[in-house]
């Protein structure tokens, strides 16, 4: 892509001399495959516009790219993790075991979960009870607690169409799926009754960790791979129902038809508004130790949180982003190369 609008300010960010180099002169980025098409805009605007290499740009999902950031510090690991859920205590450990002891969290705005079905398809208003009561292995009925027999969407609520439940949801190395589990599974479970049964019946840790278990038979699928996998499969099974990003749901409106989620139309609108339920922010994670020593990964990090690229009138807004309203913050932030504090 060519940039065609940075200001000043942001250009004079190329100026910067690169710091000696180790043997590897790219920055090397892995992890979420929601915030990885945002990290390829700025990196190729960022190879086009400044005097270093265009940064490597991997998926993966945002654990896997979390854990590599954690593997030690050096030429031979990545220096950016992009995470679609937030740093976990674990990776922290893990960081801090390998030598990793400071980790710079930059958050770079907003994005929705959506539910996405063939563009022919029936239109679907969902609640989390309903996707809860679709795919969890136990359920409530006539107050009693009982393995999951629904086979259509009719089965779940009657006001659906008797339409085969089948859906595709983001497998367990995505942060797109712990999004999931929070805002649609575990609240569909507290809303429908199912989370007051289970822990009647398992105790309080184990019937709240039931609450995420899924139906074995084949009718809730994960997808280890990107969003684009999740689309291919909805192509071939045309009754199917994915979980995807905002974002590349806009990017698919010729194939996708979208669903309410309590009676919300997800949009970058609903998400700033807080008025859609099931969104999330953004982050990707900086090794610190890297910077000055990684060509280009100081002017890259300011470059990505700059109002030309990450503002409501940059390219990342105009591919989906919603627009953090402070931005400016984080820039102060990584322009101060401040680490993250304790998890609260």
């Amino acid at each position: 892509m060519t940039l065609m609008k940075l200001t000043a300010s942001t250009l004079a960010i190329a100026a910067v001399s690169a710091t000696a180099a180790m043997a590897r002169d790219n920055i090397q980025i892995a992890g979420s495959s929601t915030v990885l098409p945002y990290a390829t805009i700025v990196a190729e605007a960022f190879g086009e516009n400044f005097d270093f290499p265009t940064p490597v740009v991997e998926g993966g999902g945002s654990g896997a790219g979390r854990k590599k950031l954690c593997e030690g510090v050096g030429e031979n690991t990545i220096d950016i993790a992009n995470s679609s859920s937030r740093i976990k205590q674990s990776d922290i450990d893990l960081c801090k075991t390998n030598g990793v002891d400071e980790i710079m969290e930059v958050r770079i705005g907003y994005d929705g979960i959506v539910f996405a079905s063939d563009i022919a398809g029936p239109d679907f208003a969902f609640t989390p009870t309903d996707w809860y009561n679709a795919l969890a292995a136990e359920v409530v009925k006539d107050g009693k607690l009982v393995p999951n027999t629904a086979k259509t969407w009719a089965d779940v609520n009657a006001s659906f169409p008797a339409q085969d439940i089948l859906a595709f949801i983001p497998g367990t190395k995505h942060g797109t799926r712990e999004v999931f589990d929070v805002k649609v599974l575990e609240a569909g479970c507290k809303a429908s009754g199912a989370e007051e049964a289970l822990v009647a019946a398992k105790g309080e840790e184990d019937g709240k960790k039931a609450c995420l278990a899924l139906r074995t038979d084949g009718l809730s699928v994960d997808i280890d791979g990107d969003y684009t996998e999740t689309l291919a499969r909805i192509a071939a099974n045309k009754n199917a129902i994915g979980v995807f990003g905002l974002s590349f749901y806009q990017n698919n409106t010729d194939k996708l038809k979208v669903a309410t989620m309590d009676g919300v139309v997800p949009s970058t609108e609903t998400i700033a508004s807080g008025d859609y339920p099931v969104s999330r922010p953004l982050f990707f994670y900086v090794k610190k130790a890297h910077i000055g020593v990684i060509p280009g990964l100081k002017e890259y990090l300011e470059f990505f949180v700059s109002d030309d690229m990450a503002g409501p009138e940059g390219p990342l807004a105009a591919y989906g982003l919603v627009s953090d309203p402070e931005l400016a913050k984080t820039q102060e932030a990584v322009a101060n190369e401040t680490p993250m504090g304790p998890l609260n």
